[in-house]
């Protein structure tokens, strides 16, 4: 389930984009319940704005602003309807990580599932199909488009690393930690790609010359 839109295969590899039914209705965006410093998780419960599990879905939230720059920076066409999907399920990501694992019974809200991290596998081995084997680690850079993508890859990494540290302190689900991981691999290669059809290229790292 998805929030306003949903993808729907109508022929490899091309994507249609067809509108689905709405799960939230806001018609306020202030309430002022949040002037103690605490936010209210997905099952109704309180907790302090600065907890691990909030700064674990604000940094999704805010790996998926950093996504959003990275399309509007002239990201190739031809990546485009990848990078709608992994918006959308980085909203999955954030409802997975917000309502936690003893309420998801009673609360049936999008989450993220194996078939999630395989379809980011199936992109990535697409991509990389494509791409020259690494000799050299490469400098974060390209075009814009490329350079927005590295670093929407290390806020990925943040993001992981501290779900990673929820995880040893409270239950999270089993796949949001695999997705994160995953995600962070296909925006490396995502780089690249872009890189290439830019025609800018990798700018590789030079181990010896500075």
């Amino acid at each position: 389930m998805l929030h306003e839109y949903e993808l729907v295969l109508v022929g490899a590899p091309v994507l249609a984009i067809r509108h689905a039914y709405p799960m939230v209705h806001i018609n306020r965006v202030y309430t002022r319940a949040g002037d103690d410093g605490t936010t209210a998780l997905g099952g109704g419960q309180r907790v302090p704005k600065e907890s691990l599990r909030i700064e674990a879905y604000g940094t999704v939230d805010e790996l998926n602003s950093v996504v959003g720059v990275a399309v509007a920076s002239g990201l190739h066409e031809s990546m485009k309807p990848q990078f709608f999907v992994i918006q959308q399920v980085l909203f999955n990501v954030g409802s997975d990580l917000c309502i936690l694992e003893e309420d998801k019974k009673r609360f049936a809200v999008p989450g993220i599932e194996a078939r999630h991290v395989e379809q980011l596998e199936q992109w990535i081995d697409a991509w990389n199909e494509d791409l020259e084997p690494l000799r050299s680690f490469i400098l974060p850079g390209g075009d814009l488009g490329a350079a927005q993508l590295h670093v929407a890859r290390t806020v990925c990494r943040r993001a992981e690393r501290l779900t990673i540290r929820l995880a040893h302190e409270e239950a999270v689900g089993e796949h949001v930690v695999p997705y994160l991981n995953r995600l962070s691999d296909l925006l490396f290669v995502a780089a690249r790609y872009q890189a290439k059809l830019s025609s800018v290229g990798d700018i590789l790292w030079d181990s010896r010359g500075y």
